[in-house]
């Protein structure tokens, strides 16, 4: 019965790393969007912002159902 939470709370860490890869795709067209136009940048920081938001907090959600998995089940 441990070892499934273990691997269940494993799996579901899978998404914190998915948020990470995610942040990183996410900034860097960001910054590549903006050495190829920088008059658009501005317009586009907001956007940035709340992408970056969302994807860290589904980083933090996955981290959360994991630490259930290990301590409430």
């Amino acid at each position: 019965m441990n070892a499934g939470k273990y691997v269940g709370a494993g799996f579901a860490c899978i998404g914190m790393a998915g948020s990470g890869a995610g942040l990183g795709h996410l900034f860097g067209h960001f910054l590549s969007g903006a050495l190829r136009n920088p008059s658009a940048a501005d317009a586009q920081f907001g956007r940035l912002i709340f992408g970056f938001a969302v994807t860290e907090a589904l980083g933090i959600f996955s981290l959360l159902i994991a630490l259930l998995l290990l301590f409430a089940v």
